[in-house]
């Protein structure tokens, strides 16, 4: 495998003060922006505020865009690179870094959670009506029944937030579900200015207000907390009640991406600022990067925001990203975040294409129009000629003399499924197959089609293209099968989800867990049809859609739930008895698999597992974990005190012996031991853990070993009482890594787990090599 970086001293807070200066004069720089982290403490007792000093000392107020003053101390403002780079050498200075945008992460499901009405977690939580989730993404609808107060209690007294009034959006549009509503354009503004890359705002088709343009915000939201919605549907498909994982929970929205255009880092960070002094309990954020490169945690607005929340107690739950099923593709990788990968549900919506030989392929779709009636057509596959783009179908790359009346098959990638269909559609085509490559290898999701469309795998791609090019006069016809529950097996990881190792720290195993990410159904915006096309000009009330976008609010909706049943709990130990109770087997009790390759999955697939939230209640024993423990971490990854007080706002020491990273009280274990030892090497890992269930009990361990790895652990049992709350133990890990036989992702797994006969804390243990730079 290759070497994991190390962890080298980043000094990158003197980002620019090493850039050679350059021959323009200040007046024909661009104007950039860039987000400052200033030490608050030294602030000249002078300045009445921050903002009178930032304003007299750093730059002029209209250069200013946000200040920061709760999960980060600083401002961003509007530079020229040699004024940032005359900043980062001021003594208050601690960081400076240019503003960068962020992608977003794109009614069974709370069933499948292990949720049951009026049993268990629901009944004992009130459905969580005191617990505020606080989700940024591109804003809401607020007229969508997921989103009504009827029958809900009095707003939370300790609210401060407020309903901001914009386009389209009143403070009428807030209620006792919806408390709060904010929009954050500046960053999005100044990097759209005369002299910037990024398109500025479309106003025909955007609101500048919390109102949502874009679906996705709307969809996270109602499926984090919507309230019962009865004969719920997208066109027919996944008929039943919509319902959120949290359904009485408080609903703040902070719109901070916006149509096409992405969301902004000075913005993500103004929105935590005022969600954490709004009084949010939960922040859902499904935002990340893309391409599995991840910034180190000093210079990632979402970590640091995270930080902030998370040590006043807010749980902060992201999405692991899109880009799997590669290796090291997981996104939001800090240890303060709950990082949630996707799986699949029990329900599907399966359509069939029947090929002239009489082969019939499975797929999925959510075509809702005109069905084909079993009428077989021409069957074309534009990708024969070797043109790249025509096997693509995309834009104007089809020939209507070559597709006219005919199914076109479309290779999948480079632009959006449903835009082929619209490609095959203008072209004269009557319909599309859509032929997964290799990459997603058996991955499906359903689209909302324009046209009649069948999504296949890889392999009934390929049966597809080879009867297409062995035939003189292929026909085909799609037939379009509904909706199907209880299919099995489920959950399976979705072939699409971010999977580890974490490319920042691999002593932190990423994802934490995975939750429903495929084909969930939950409300969606009247700004555009289900399929997000500007020449979509269906309206529905509700839409399904795919991506670890839809898994990370099913664990916010979990987080409010344990929250409102245990409020003394703290982040970190709600986390714990989601991993520490997770499910690792399917539907047909057998180990979960992977989508992509259709093997038993890994944690870096699923991290600890499925998301069960009725074991998360009474889950034992939990891993707390101090903000103290983050420093710690921070420290024995090479962090010095300066680069930390970026991220903890506070100044740190670092002790002189240098902490352990894999020391961090987390609830899985990963055992990095260098491949360039001699026999047999060992790595021992201290935990603690807090008895949360009957004062008096006796945990005993049991261990599943990765392959040729030895696990001892110390003591052999774990004694509670009323007064002994707390218990640490020691796991030591032993391998000769000369003939340790690594699986293809370049590590061996297990587990550690304890029981006292009721409960079971389970914990991955994956132990993989690395050379040492």
């Amino acid at each position: 495998m290759a070497p994991f970086p190390s962890h080298p001293i980043p000094l990158l807070f003197l980002l620019f003060s090493f850039l050679p200066l350059l021959s323009l004069s200040a007046v024909d720089q661009p104007y950039k922006t860039y987000i400052v982290r200033i030490d608050s403490q030294s602030k000249p007792s002078i300045f009445p505020t921050h903002y009178h000093w930032y304003t007299t000392e750093f730059t002029d107020a209209p250069q200013i865009l946000h200040t920061y003053d709760t999960v980060f101390h600083g401002f961003s403002a509007t530079l020229t690179p040699d004024h940032a780079a005359t900043l980062s050498q001021h003594p208050s200075v601690l960081a400076v870094f240019e503003d960068k945008r962020q992608q977003l992460h794109t009614t069974r499901s709370p069933q499948f959670l292990g949720l049951r009405n009026q049993r268990g977690l629901w009944s004992d939580s009130d459905y969580g009506s005191d617990v505020i989730i606080g989700v940024l993404d591109t804003g809401i609808w607020p007229e969508r029944g997921s989103f009504s107060d009827v029958n809900l209690g009095a707003i939370p007294a300790r609210w401060k937030g407020i309903c901001e009034v914009g386009e389209r959006f009143s403070a009428s549009n807030c209620n006792k579900k919806l408390i709060g509503a904010r929009f954050f354009i500046k960053g999005h503004e100044a990097a759209s200015g005369s002299m910037g890359p990024i398109t500025p705002i479309n106003e025909t088709v955007e609101f500048k207000s919390p109102r949502d343009a874009d679906g996705h915000g709307t969809h996270t939201a109602s499926t984090a907390a919507g309230r019962h919605v009865f004969g719920a549907s997208m066109e027919g498909y996944a008929a039943g009640i919509a319902k959120g994982v949290a359904p009485k929970a408080r609903l703040a929205v902070y719109k901070v991406c916006w149509k096409n255009a992405g969301c902004f880092d000075s913005d993500i960070l103004a929105a935590f600022d005022a969600a954490v002094k709004d009084g949010v309990d939960v922040i859902s954020i499904s935002i990340g990067g893309g391409d599995g490169i991840s910034a180190p945690y000093y210079l990632d607005p979402i970590a640091i925001g995270a930080y902030g929340a998370a040590s006043r107690g807010v749980f902060v739950s992201s999405s692991a990203g899109n880009d799997g099923p590669n290796l090291m593709s997981v996104t939001n990788l800090a240890p303060w975040i709950v990082t949630v990968g996707a799986g699949t549900i029990d329900r599907n919506f399966p359509a069939e294409v029947v090929l002239g030989n009489g082969k019939r392929l499975s797929g999925v779709s959510l075509y809702a129009g005109l069905p084909l009636s079993g009428k077989m057509y021409p069957l074309v596959y534009p990708g024969k000629s070797g043109v790249l783009s025509s096997s693509l179908c995309m834009e104007n790359s089809l020939d209507p003399n070559m597709v006219k009346g005919k199914i076109v098959v479309c290779d999948r990638g480079s632009s959006a499924r449903v835009a082929k269909g619209l490609v095959v559609k203008k072209a004269g085509g009557v319909g599309m197959i859509l032929a997964n490559g290799m990459s997603n290898g058996e991955g499906l999701v359903g689209d909302a089609h324009l046209i009649p469309t069948c999504a296949l795998g890889s392999d009934e791609g390929d049966t597809v293209k080879a009867y297409v090019s062995a035939t003189s006069n292929p026909v085909a016809t799609i037939a379009f099968k509904g909706t199907v529950i209880g299919i099995k097996p489920a959950p399976v990881v979705a072939s699409f989800s971010g999977r580890g190792p974490n490319g920042l720290t691999p002593e932190i195993l990423k994802p934490d867990l995975i939750a429903p990410g495929v084909n969930i159904l939950a409300a969606w915006t009247d700004a555009v049809g289900p399929t997000g096309l500007d020449s979509d000009t269906r309206k529905t009330e509700f839409n399904i859609l795919s991506g670890t976008s839809m898994a990370c609010p099913h664990v916010s909706g979990a987080a409010a739930l344990l929250k409102s049943a245990h409020p003394d709990w703290s982040p970190a130990a709600i986390r714990s008895a989601m991993m520490t109770t997770a499910n690792t087997f399917n539907n047909l009790n057998q180990p979960m698999t992977d989508e992509a390759t259709g093997n038993v999955s890994s944690s870096y697939d699923l991290g600890a597992g499925h998301l069960n939230l009725d074991r998360a209640m009474d889950p034992g024993l939990v891993y707390d974990i101090t903000n103290n423990d983050y420093v710690n971490f921070l420290c024995g990854i090479g962090y010095g005190p300066r680069v930390i007080q970026v991220i903890t706002r506070s100044p740190v020491s670092c002790l002189e012996k240098k902490p352990l990273p894999e020391n961090l009280n987390y609830p899985s274990i990963a055992a990095l031991l260098p491949s360039s030892a001699k026999g047999a090497t060992s790595k021992a890992f201290i935990r603690t853990v807090t008895n949360v269930g009957q004062p008096d009990a006796v945990y005993r361990f049991t261990i599943q070993a990765p392959k040729g790895v030895t696990v001892t652990v110390k003591p052999p049992k774990l004694v509670f009482t009323e007064a002994m709350k707390k218990q640490s133990f020691i796991v030591t890990v032993t391998a000769n890594t000369r003939n340790l036989m690594l699986d293809d992702s370049g590590a061996v797994f297990g587990s550690i787990s304890w029981s006292d006969g009721k409960h079971v804390v389970r914990s991955p243990i994956l132990v993989t090599q690395i050379d040492p730079l």
